[in-house]
């Protein structure tokens, strides 16, 4: 569905479709819904002419609440704390883009991130209103992520990594591990864990895999760390970390695994000083409009 507003200074309008319910009105719906919006938020929005549904009719407080319908509207933060590092556009046509994304950067908006976030940087600097990231990365990690350029040809892209088409490769620095014998295959069941944004491995059919291969050892500064080379072969959330972890040689500054540093997990303050020492180095595909084989490669290093 097209939005029917336009994107601002890089941030397109969130949406969300009204469920069955008790409500008569849409403002009712929304002060009930989003308890931690102030009623006057969105009188304001509306006011503005910035809250619409799907055809585009613009809201008011005595709209009738109808099932199914989409509502659009921006969404807004009173602040939004800087993130001092810069992505790098490595490669772009009329279909793709490839940035380098630093630590810390969300790829998409979400909590409290909206104007920080790699998305929306590109947007606003590159005028690129049908953006949309293919695939993504965690905040803590940094690296090579590809975007869609055009809406038309974005599904050809999607495919690539929906059927294992994409060759990823990541660096990881954590320490030495002389009783494994590299390189190794880690498969493991992950699943959802607690809190709601850590996962962890159980007992189960496998539906991860990683292949675990180690390079160089870092400087004596690194506290004779490992380099190591990770090739996952499927794309479960936090899998790199977790196979990691799990081999029991963690990565350098993982706040998440093997144990939950609460305190800083938490933390609205970012260790800007002592990011997760994960990367993701390259993507390789098959172009599938042009058959050409590419290759993208970070210019960051751990």
């Amino acid at each position: 569905m097209n939005a029917p507003l336009p994107t601002i200074d890089g941030v397109g309008p969130s949406s969300h479709r009204l469920p069955a319910g008790h409500w008569e009105t849409i403002l009712e719906f929304l002060k009930e819904g989003f308890p931690d919006v102030d009623t006057a938020i969105w009188l304001s929005r509306m006011a503005k002419g910035e809250l619409v549904d799907e055809t585009g009719l613009r809201l008011n407080s005595g709209s009738a609440y109808r099932v199914g319908a989409c509502i659009f509207y921006y969404r807004e933060l009173e602040s939004e704390a800087s993130i001092p590092f810069d992505e790098r556009v490595l490669y772009q046509d009329e279909h793709i883009l490839v940035a380098d994304k630093p630590h810390f950067l969300p790829v998409i908006p979400a909590g409290r991130f909206l104007h920080e976030t790699l998305l929306v940087r590109l947007k606003k600097k590159w005028k690129l209103e049908q953006l949309v990231p293919v695939h993504r990365l965690d905040r803590e990690t940094a690296g090579v992520v590809l975007f869609s350029v055009n809406a038309a040809s974005r599904g050809h892209y999607t495919a690539l990594f929906r059927n294992r088409k994409v060759r990823k490769v990541y660096e990881a620095l954590a320490p030495s591990l002389s009783k494994i014998s590299f390189p190794v295959t880690r498969r493991s069941c992950i699943v959802p864990g607690e809190p709601f944004f850590r996962m962890k491995e159980i007992d189960g059919a496998p539906n991860s895999e990683t292949r675990i291969d180690v390079g160089e050892k870092a400087e004596a500064s690194m506290g004779g760390a490992m380099l190591y080379r990770l090739t996952p072969l499927t794309g479960r959330k936090h899998q790199l970390r977790l196979h990691m972890s799990g081999l029991g040689i963690p990565i350098m500054n993982d706040r998440l695994y093997p144990e939950l540093s609460l305190a800083q997990a938490l933390d609205s303050e970012d260790p800007f000083s002592s990011p997760l020492k994960l990367l993701a180095k390259s993507i390789s595909f098959e172009d599938p409009l042009n058959g050409r084989e590419y290759y993208f490669q970070s210019s960051r290093t751990l």
